[in-house]
């Protein structure tokens, strides 16, 4: 057992303490993210801000382009969010929980694509390319911007990408050095499913409280 331990927690030997502190600050706030979003709540965007600043700068260091900037588009979709949630149906019901139109479906077709490209072009352009992960870390940019997207515009089926996304985050987090970032990824794939459950129930019922 300590064998096990031993590995998983040599990729932080030559790690700061300040970056491990930042980590875990990240890690915590993406979980109440997460969770408050699970819980229809307006919270998970305030929340949301603060991991995703944190980890904009931690996966900037670190050199992992393709994260960086699903967290820099999580900081800028979560302030988009913040504002489609807060619309009303009418004087005493925010907008309620829906499924994807036709429309909605073409177009995130359309934003997995262009994500892809994007990435794809940012890593070409600075010579990123190099460690296997690193074609894994493009599709999961793709998979991440499209459910980003769906869940700032109240969308059941964010769930479904989510949970795609972090399953494959959870091992290959691992192999980038980021532990803690890995168990997040793992309580994110649990969450995620409870969370689709959550919303289904919900669907096309305003609610009156955005806090509960």
């Amino acid at each position: 057992m300590s064998q096990i331990f031993d590995w998983l927690f040599q990729q932080y030997e030559d790690t700061s303490t300040l970056f491990i502190t930042l980590e875990l600050i990240g890690v915590l706030f993406g979980f109440l993210s997460v969770w408050f979003s699970k819980q229809d709540n307006i919270l998970v965007f305030p929340t949301g801000i603060i991991s995703t600043s944190i980890f904009v700068y931690i996966l900037l260091v670190n050199d992992l382009l393709g994260d960086m900037m699903i967290n820099a588009y999580y900081f800028a979709m979560s302030v988009y969010g913040w504002f489609i949630w807060t619309r009303k149906v009418d004087d005493a019901h925010f907008i309620p929980i829906t499924i994807m139109t036709k429309k909605e479906t073409q177009r995130a077709v359309l934003l997995f694509i262009a994500s892809i490209i994007f990435v794809v072009a940012v890593y070409q352009f600075s010579s990123k390319w190099g460690e296997w992960y690193v074609y894994i870390d493009v599709l999961t940019t793709g998979i991440f911007f499209v459910g980003m997207w769906l869940m700032a515009k109240k969308k059941v089926e964010n769930w479904i990408f989510w949970i795609v996304g972090d399953l494959i985050s959870v091992p290959l987090y691992i192999f980038k050095g980021l532990l803690f970032t890995s168990f997040q990824y793992l309580i994110f794939t649990l969450i995620a499913f409870y969370g689709y459950k959550a919303w289904k129930k919900q669907i096309n019922l305003p609610k009156s409280s955005l806090l509960k």
